[in-house]
């Protein structure tokens, strides 16, 4: 089985910070994150019956749609709900991974997949508690988010779009990137004071990705600013009573 790095708590842990409130499901995440991996670290990302009754692939990002209800109050929200590989510190698809395939980076703590010695066996979708594994049919090893690392790292691309492709299409910026270890970062910050969390902290896995929760907001209007400046109602009184005798429009044009 494959060993993690030993000094975990120390080095950079890359991730993502995914605010759930600004998030609107629109899927642009996961169709540029398509886009750019196809020809990236783990390419290709492979597509069966794309047109089909029953398409499937290889998606490294996923976006999950629910309808939640308020027990309380019985009103209900969409809530869009993100998933990838969450690059765990202490990452059971690594452990588990009978031939290391499946690793950790010391520097950076990006979990990734060597296709090479990949042998398609699964071990590691069944070991991750998330289901963030992705299985190529045709290539027949596994496959998942490698927080572009293919980009993150291009010194030839301008610092503003060193970043995962993800992240770059967002466009109500739900999604941000940077190393959850600095407790300076803008994804140190964000966690910190707007209540980020780990998805499913019981099973000990301490992921990079956190979440940002759905935040209740209340809308205060003032009575003046229901009342409409251009009324027509206001400005020309109530509508008189039509005459049922009265003749139409239809009545006098020949369309």
């Amino acid at each position: 089985m494959t060993s993690l790095p030993r000094d975990r708590a120390s080095a950079s842990k890359l991730g993502l910070v995914i605010d759930l409130d600004i998030c609107v499901g629109c899927h642009a995440c996961a169709v540029n994150c398509k886009e750019w991996n196809t020809g990236g670290h783990s390419a290709p990302l492979t597509d069966l019956m794309p047109y089909g009754d029953k398409p499937r692939g290889v998606w490294f990002n996923r976006i999950h749609t629910f309808e939640v209800e308020d027990e309380a109050s019985g009103e209900s929200r969409t809530v869009h709900f993100p998933k990838s590989c969450l690059h765990c510190e202490d990452a059971p698809c690594v452990t588990v991974c009978p031939t290391g395939a499946s690793y950790k980076r010391e520097d950076d703590g990006i979990v990734l997949v060597n296709a090479d010695t990949c042998i398609g066996c699964k071990l590691c979708s069944w070991a991750c508690p998330y289901g963030a594994r992705e299985y190529d049919e045709t290539e027949g090893v596994m496959k998942k988010c490698t927080l572009c690392v293919d980009r993150i790292y291009d010194q030839s691309l301008p610092e503003a779009e060193r970043k995962p492709a993800c992240v770059l299409a967002c466009p109500t910026s739900a999604r941000l990137f940077g190393d959850v270890h600095d407790a300076d970062s803008e994804v140190s910050v964000k966690i910190r004071e707007e209540g980020g969390y780990a998805l499913m902290p019981e099973w000990g896995t301490k992921p990079a990705n956190h979440y940002l929760p759905r935040r209740k907001t209340r809308l205060r209007i003032r009575e003046d600013e229901l009342q409409r400046v251009d009324n027509p109602l206001k400005k020309e009184g109530p509508p008189r009573e039509i005459d049922e005798d009265e003749q139409t429009l239809d009545d006098v044009m020949s369309w």
